[in-house]
């Protein structure tokens, strides 16, 4: 397995990849629900290697993208400092210490390019995840109530950080 930084060409294999993890039902999206092309994300792509305080790390393995953490830096001074986080890897592929490798890198990353602050949210049952994010050093910043609705039924989120 390998964890890199994201590359223009990886667009249409990070397109399959968005869509095949949001099939989870563990993301903001329903599985179906993300409407993006190849050429949508080649953009996002292309404006987020811009931006000093931003990126795109993924994990692959044999030639496949299984993995991603988006780092999404803020844009106005006063939140330079400050990046939000979303990760997403394929379900079966959980569970074998991709999440930390995707984070190691994100925090070495980050402290290379001035972020001293990251942030994040879970789903609240999402037990799985959350204990990842706290063994990393995440702390549990507050509890969005109601925030999602799945199946109909209100869905809480946990608001996590790091400092670095």
């Amino acid at each position: 397995m390998n964890i890199r930084h994201i590359r223009l060409e990886d667009a249409e294999q990070f397109t399959n990849l968005l869509i095949s993890v949001d099939a989870s039902n563990m993301m903001l999206y329903e599985p179906g629900e993300r409407k993006t092309s190849q050429d949508q994300e080649e953009k996002r792509i292309e404006t987020i290697l811009l931006q000093r305080n931003s990126t795109i790390i993924i994990a692959e393995k044999d030639n496949r993208l299984i993995g991603y953490l988006l780092i999404l830096g803020g844009n106005s001074i006063r939140t330079r400092h400050s990046a939000y986080i979303v990760m997403g890897i394929i379900e079966e592929f959980r569970g074998n210490g991709i999440g930390a490798k995707l984070f190691e890198e994100a925090f070495h990353w980050s402290k290379e390019n001035g972020i001293t602050r990251l942030g994040m949210t879970v789903l609240k049952h999402n037990k799985r995840a959350a204990r990842l994010y706290e063994k990393l050093g995440f702390e549990i910043e507050g509890e969005k109530v109601h925030s999602l609705m799945i199946n109909n039924e209100p869905v809480n989120e946990l608001y996590l950080y790091k400092l670095l």
